[in-house]
């Protein structure tokens, strides 16, 4: 199973006043997005946005865009008229379709002080030009167990589980929040991209990871899953593929 490892510190960071995003695959700027992607994932941003801050109306189109929370709060508009706030625990899935236009700004109040820290993450759908929509679904009791949770998927095995659907049939995003000591599975899967959010973990034949680290996996379904140990109390999101963009 060919594992490639990215620390924190490998990725492609950028800021500015108000915003320091850490870019898994680059983005801003002047990069194909599917020429860097791993399998079908080609954004994965971990993103602090300041108070009173945030990305103002721009538009996205034959994208699902999904949004996790670590910390703060994100007030999401649309133009197919879906507002709301994401907090930590609650997923949003937007499928940009044929066209939406959204705003995404930090919810804190400056009283409040809090900067919003947000991991974004864009794949393909199946197919183009299809009716923009949203979800959303808050998943903090299904975590409060200490197990590997789908929370997005387009997997046929996840059709009668709580995971917000997804318009690409070949992919799951799992979250796990784990007290030290928990040794959970990653599910096998062609393609597994493994991002430590909050901790450090222990990966099976890899070693320790500490928080913004990445493992990117390739033919796990071949030698059977990869085991991570929280080494603290830790969150991990991990994305199981079963395509990529070479296919």
């Amino acid at each position: 199973m060919p594992v490639a490892v990215i620390r924190g510190a490998q990725r492609h960071h950028w800021s500015n006043e108000w915003l320091h995003s850490a870019q898994s695959f680059p983005v801003t700027g002047n990069f194909d997005l599917q020429a860097n992607a791993f399998g079908v994932l080609m954004v994965h941003n971990e993103d602090v946005v300041d108070v009173g801050s945030g990305f103002d109306t721009h538009q996205h189109r034959d994208s699902e865009i999904v949004t996790w929370l670590l910390a703060g709060s994100i007030e999401h508009r649309d133009s197919s008229g879906h507002s709301g706030v994401i907090v930590p625990g609650l997923v949003q899935r937007m499928t940009a379709g044929r066209g939406i236009t959204h705003s995404e700004r930090n919810a804190s109040t400056r009283a409040e002080g809090l900067a919003a820290h947000v991991v974004q993450m864009w794949l393909p759908p199946d197919t183009d030009g299809l009716d923009p929509s949203y979800a959303e679904r808050d998943f903090t009791a299904d975590l409060a167990d200490g197990a590997l949770v789908p929370v997005v998927s387009g997997l046929r095995r996840h059709a009668d589980t709580p995971a917000v659907s997804i318009a690409n049939r070949y992919v799951a995003l799992h979250v796990a929040r784990l007290p030290s000591g928990v040794r959970v599975d990653l599910p096998p899967a062609q393609f597994g991209h493994l991002f430590v959010a909050r901790g450090e973990v222990e990966v099976d034949g890899v070693g320790v990871l500490a928080a913004g680290d990445v493992t990117r996996h390739t033919d796990m379904a071949a030698d059977g899953p990869a085991a991570v140990t929280a080494v603290s109390d830790v969150e991990i999101l991990y994305w199981e593929m079963h395509a990529s963009f070479d296919l």
